[in-house]
């Protein structure tokens, strides 16, 4: 039952982080911008320079922040990632002790 359901959990997580595919792609390429235009930021030496790399930054952030909700999408990639690994593990061995029916036995002996 536990693997079924980790399995539907994994499934649904799936669903999510491919519906997200499309805001995450366009949340890194606007990261990767600002972080294009911070380089060209420190790069500039005249004022009007930085002030249009600004303004440049400025848009490209308010990009970023509008698809913030990719982060659900991260999310969910890792929650397919982490249910892999639970659903690879393999299961526990339960060794039985022959020695504690014995032991038991012997107890109930010497009480009587």
């Amino acid at each position: 039952m536990k693997k079924f359901l980790l399995f539907l959990a994994g499934l649904t997580a799936l669903i999510v982080a491919f519906a997200m595919i499309g805001p995450m792609v366009l949340l890194g390429v606007s990261v990767w911008l600002l972080y294009i235009v911070f380089k060209q930021f420190m790069r500039s030496g005249s004022v009007i320079g930085k002030i249009a790399w600004l303004i440049i930054g400025l848009v490209i952030l308010s990009m970023a922040v509008s698809h913030i909700y990719a982060l659900i999408g991260l999310a969910a990639a890792y929650a397919v990632y982490y249910i892999y690994k639970q659903l690879r593990k393999p299961e526990p061995e339960i060794v039985k002790d022959p020695f504690t029916n014995f032991e038991k036995e012997w107890n109930e002996l010497h009480h009587y």
